[in-house]
């Protein structure tokens, strides 16, 4: 490769300082995250009254974002793990996306999870009363396992670019220019620490799968082992990690989008990229799909009294608007869009990765709203309070709150770090000029 080649590359992939519009898409951030913590200070401060859950509907949105956050959060271990393993050169510029996209999803879906306790002093009591035999104590170790090899599978291919920033950057600023030489400043980029670079990403990549899948699967088991109508299903474990992966695959389709429009990406992030990705939700949406009907047509085909009114609640009663309108944004737009070539084309792809998401989330707040005021002991002599449920202000501050402070941990990343692999991207060129 030319000299000229390879800097013309890393001047396209270095950092950029945010432009005014990016300027502004982190103040909206903030702003956010802002009411979200004057909310969550009304909660601390005079309790849980200040939100709308009560005795029956006692998880909520924090619940619906909690599993939501997992679910997109399986997108590192589909695109940097799977896609490395089967060895798909094609998702190179992808594969930093989708690991950053995991690490802030992971996050946000452990800090939720003490915003829902109410008393969050009292979370020491999950280590020091320990019980083996909780789903609870399950996921604790499995998301905190995730989180741990998604930051290593970060952090280890960042290292060769870390090596180019701290030689490309000698202007970043003593702060950033502090930041490359605590982390990168020992890569030296020799034959040795490649290989092992190389050996510890392989490891991990394999080591990732089942963990990712471990994740969802044990987030599923807490509502599939606790006894309620809609939740009752042994199907849970695939249905949650089908449309887990779904969801991440739009994420992903999202985020090439704005990153790609952000950056002048364009030589980068391809139209067949696109394409491929396009491919990867249209399978992904049609496996989600199959799980569905099983979900649902099972339990209305026998139709037991409480699974009756917990179905018909969503198919033509109080959460059927938003039943319908999830099912055809999560699975049935999205597939209609992407399953021709011209939707598969960035911008089409883009709106259709956008539906996936907004859908996906409606789903994951209606696995958990309607189901818990659906008991199986009907609900007598009780405040009229307890038989509704919609979230308080303080509880959709809080919400939205936690969903700009994942989108704000990936705008500040790609401020100070390359969102495309450079060494990597620089390998790939070579070895496609050898060949």
């Amino acid at each position: 490769m030319e000299i000229s080649t390879r800097q013309k590359i890393i001047d396209d992939l270095l950092p950029k300082k945010f432009g005014v519009k990016g300027r502004l898409w982190v103040l909206a951030l903030l702003i956010i995250c802002i009411i979200g913590a004057i909310g969550y200070y009304r909660q601390l401060t005079q309790g849980l009254i200040v939100t709308d859950m009560r005795d029956y509907a006692s998880w909520g949105i924090y619940i619906s974002n909690f599993v939501f956050f997992v679910a997109i959060s399986l997108v590192g271990s589909l695109v940097t793990a799977v896609l490395r393993i089967v060895n798909f050169g094609w998702s190179t510029p992808l594969t930093r996306i989708a690991e950053i996209i995991a690490i802030s999803a992971i996050t946000f879906a452990s800090l939720i999870i003490v915003v829902d306790m109410g008393r969050p002093d009292r979370f020491y009591n999950l280590f020091i009363h320990t019980r083996l035999q909780s789903p609870i104590v399950w996921d604790v170790v499995v998301i905190t396992t995730y989180f741990f090899i998604s930051l290593l599978l970060l952090y280890f291919p960042l290292l060769p670019d870390l090596r180019i920033m701290i030689n490309a950057r000698k202007d970043a600023g003593k702060r950033r220019g502090g930041i490359y030489s605590f982390l990168g400043s020992f890569w030296k980029n020799t034959p040795q620490q490649i290989e092992v670079s190389k050996r510890s990403v392989q490891i991990l990549c394999v080591t990732i799968i089942p963990v990712a899948v471990a994740v969802h699967t044990v987030t599923s088991w807490l509502f599939a082992t606790t006894y309620r109508p809609g939740w009752d299903s042994t199907n849970f474990g695939a249905y949650f990690i089908s449309g887990a992966f779904l969801v991440g695959s739009g994420a992903i389709l999202v985020a090439m989008y704005v990153f790609r429009y952000a950056y002048s990406l364009e030589k980068y992030i391809t139209a067949t990229h696109f394409d491929k990705m396009g491919k990867i939700v249209v399978m992904l949406a049609l496996v989600y799909l199959y799980f569905n009907l099983n979900e649902f047509l099972v339990p209305a085909f026998k139709m037991k009294k409480t699974d009756a009114d917990h179905l018909l609640g969503l198919f033509r009663g109080t959460y059927s608007r938003v039943f319908w309108f999830a099912l055809s944004n999560s699975m049935f737009i999205p597939i209609l869009i992407l399953i021709f070539r011209s939707g598969r084309k960035p911008f089409p792809a883009f709106i259709a990765g956008t539906l996936v998401v907004i859908g996906s989330w409606f789903k994951r707040y209606l696995i958990v709203t309607p189901t818990l005021l659906h008991p199986f002991l009907p609900m007598y002599d009780v405040p009229e309070s307890y038989k509704h449920y919609f979230p308080s202000w303080e509880e959709w501050a809080v919400a939205m709150g936690s969903l700009a402070g994942m989108l704000l941990i990936v705008a500040v990343f790609a401020r100070l770090f390359p969102i495309i692999p450079i060494q990597e991207t620089i390998t790939e060129i070579e070895e496609d000029e050898k060949a």
